[in-house]
């Protein structure tokens, strides 16, 4: 709680290099973004969900129909990717409780907090993930 009244007294907070990682600020301030982050992805479902249950219309045009059938589907897609990432945000957040959040998987090394604020549910350092990303792209080719 000592670290949600730091970010109180100081809501433009924004984690830097120069201290030091994952204090309890930082840690604070990552589960707050993550938290706020979901909250919006499931907002955005609900509104979905209120959408396609409001247009249950059914077009007599052919190409009405096929059009509202296909944003239809790209909507569903589009949520079922939304409910894949909630489940990396709330790996995340247990990452937050356990204290391995910001630690690569792969190295245990920092991940750095300029990546982390670019994608706060990074497992793998810049270049651990670049070096799966190889691998991946190796094994395609093959």
């Amino acid at each position: 709680m000592k670290a949600a009244t730091v970010l109180a007294d100081k809501p433009e907070y924004r984690p830097s290099e120069d201290e030091e990682f994952m204090n309890d600020r930082q840690l604070e301030y990552f589960k707050q973004k993550l938290l706020n982050w979901k909250e919006d992805i499931l907002r955005e479902s609900r509104e979905t969900l209120s959408h396609l249950q409001t247009e249950t219309e059914n077009h007599p045009d052919l190409a009405d129909r096929a059009s509202s059938e296909t944003d239809r589907s790209l909507e569903l897609r589009t949520r079922d990717r939304q409910r894949k990432l909630i489940s990396k945000i709330d790996e995340a957040l247990r990452r937050i409780d356990d204290g391995s959040y910001g630690f690569c998987e792969e190295t245990g090394e920092p991940i750095g907090v300029a990546r982390l604020e670019a994608r706060p549910i990074a497992t793998l350092s810049l270049e651990a993930q670049e070096r799966h990303e190889r691998r991946e792209r190796v094994h395609r080719d093959d």
